[in-house]
């Protein structure tokens, strides 16, 4: 249900962190990045990239660490006030709006955003299909000069709460929570539509594979190093 009170927005807000907080503080995170270049939870790293999470999974990646010189993109749709205020409680720039249904003022300022922050979308949101890529991400990695960075997030125990087009990940208290990152994906500049669409699937493809490797390793299955390590 949407909030639509300011006051009652930011209550929520802080009880939403707070909880999370002590919930992720019961977790433990194991990190598999592609290389340390990754981490956005290092405020000393020095590229920018645009990162790529799966909208269902966006909890993991707020409170698994504290994110460094971050921004993301939040949607009108639903509860974008209330998801605003929790990434400004969490020191991550929110841009609201779309990289597609009439958003050029939030591609504008994604552009503006990127000069000097990580940008986090989720390609697959607000509204579906799960886990299927949407071109905005690349359009703007086109635009910008920065990469994509495939990433996953996932963790061997957990609710799953199911909503109208995908699923909400929250990890039970005590569990591991893994992250992963792929090798970034270089955009080239001025794509035509036929390009646009090429890469838009090679991140597709990215993201399956660095995901389905995230979940077998939460599942207790063996994954190589050199599995983890191979670009798509």
């Amino acid at each position: 249900m949407k909030i639509r009170s300011p006051i009652l927005t930011k209550l929520a807000a802080r009880c939403l962190v707070s909880l999370s907080r002590v919930l992720f503080a019961t977790c433990r995170v194991e990190y598999h990045f592609f290389r340390p270049g990754h981490n956005a939870y290092d405020p000393d790293v020095p590229q920018r990239f645009f990162f790529c999470i799966w909208h269902g999974s966006m909890m993991m990646p707020t409170f698994a660490g504290r994110a460094r010189h971050m921004g993301v993109l939040v949607s009108h749709h639903e509860d974008g006030s209330l998801l605003t205020e929790v990434f400004r409680l969490r020191d991550v720039v929110a841009v609201r709006g779309s990289t597609t249904r009439g958003g050029s003022a939030a591609v504008r300022q994604l552009i503006d955003t990127a000069a000097d922050k990580h940008i986090t979308i989720t390609p697959d949101g607000p509204r579906g299909p799960r886990q299927k890529m949407k071109s905005g991400i690349v359009f703007l990695a086109a635009h910008t000069g920065k990469a994509i960075v495939p990433m996953a997030y996932t963790c061997n125990r957990a609710w799953r709460v199911r909503g109208n087009w995908t699923e909400t990940v929250i990890p039970k208290p005590f569990s591991k929570v893994f992250v992963f990152s792929d090798q970034e994906i270089c955009i080239p500049p001025e794509l035509s539509r036929d390009e646009l669409i090429r890469y838009t699937q090679v991140v597709q493809e990215a993201m399956d594979r660095i995901n389905t490797l995230a979940e077998q390793l939460a599942t207790g299955n063996e994954v190589s190093s050199i599995e983890l390590k191979t670009a798509a």
